[in-house]
């Protein structure tokens, strides 16, 4: 009788956090049910809001949140990315600066001096910016946070050896799967649906509220279109720019540049 095969070795999963709030790792964490049959296909070596114990790469698949805005994360990212196989960006923290890329359009050197009462000892960059700005990434998982459902599939994808299934259409098609009015049409309400990833489910439309864009540019965006349908529901271009620079400041203000008049 011949020697059973050896067991083949789980992939290596790592989790790493830059600048962020913690909530697309929490997404992960909240998954609960999923986890534990995730448990039995992957190993989780690198994962410090689930564990202390953390082992060194390589890994098959990391997860990356959070956004570029210090030296020191600038040069840990490039160790991240040299130890992995496979590279995932989550989170508009890390797909496009987050919040915290408002930085991007003032004086950080004034915001170090008002917030801090020791500004010296504060080590920062003028801006905050996305994972791929500084290295190559396999995929980007957009949302503030995301979605459980989408980071799912990109890991069983990832462990079946096939591409993603994520949606890349805009909020507004999945308004009308739901069968949800259009806030702007029924309402006069400005939204960002047209112009938004889709993912959260129109979860704001869904409560008569026009979407404001956690989710991100979709794959086709006509802002040029868009920001006139916004001042004519009554938005100023105070307004309108406060709108854009929210959760995805740095992606949108790519696209609001080359489009606002």
């Amino acid at each position: 009788m011949s020697a059973p095969e050896p067991a083949r070795p789980r992939p290596r999963l790592g989790v790493f956090k830059f600048a962020s709030c913690d909530g697309c790792q929490l997404t992960l964490l909240d998954c609960e049910d999923e986890l534990l049959g995730l448990a039995d296909e992957v190993d989780v070596v690198h994962f410090l809001e689930a564990s202390s114990a953390v082992d060194p790469g390589p890994y098959d698949l990391s997860l990356v949140e959070g956004s570029i805005t210090t030296p020191e994360d600038a040069a840990r990212i490039r160790q991240v990315r040299a130890a992995s196989r496979h590279l995932v960006t989550i989170g508009a923290c890390a797909t496009a600066g987050g919040v915290q890329a408002l930085r991007n359009f003032a004086d950080v050197e004034e915001f170090r001096e008002i917030v801090y009462a020791r500004p010296e000892y504060v080590e920062t960059l003028a801006t905050s910016t996305p994972i791929a700005a500084h290295v190559p990434v396999d995929l980007e998982l957009q949302g503030c946070p995301i979605d459980r459902g989408q980071l799912l599939e990109v890991i069983t994808a990832f462990l079946a050896g096939r591409k993603p299934d994520v949606p890349r259409h805009s909020v507004c098609f999945a308004c009308k799967r739901r069968g949800i009015p259009c806030v702007t049409v029924a309402r006069g309400i400005p939204c960002l649906g047209p112009v938004t990833h889709a993912g959260c489910g129109a979860l704001c439309p869904s409560y008569g509220r026009g979407c404001y864009g956690c989710f991100g540019p979709s794959a086709s965006v006509n802002l040029p279109a868009m920001i006139p349908l916004l001042r004519s529901d009554g938005m100023s271009d105070e307004d309108v720019l406060r709108l854009l620079r929210t959760f995805n400041a740095a992606k949108f203000a790519a696209i609001e540049q080359g489009s606002a008049p």
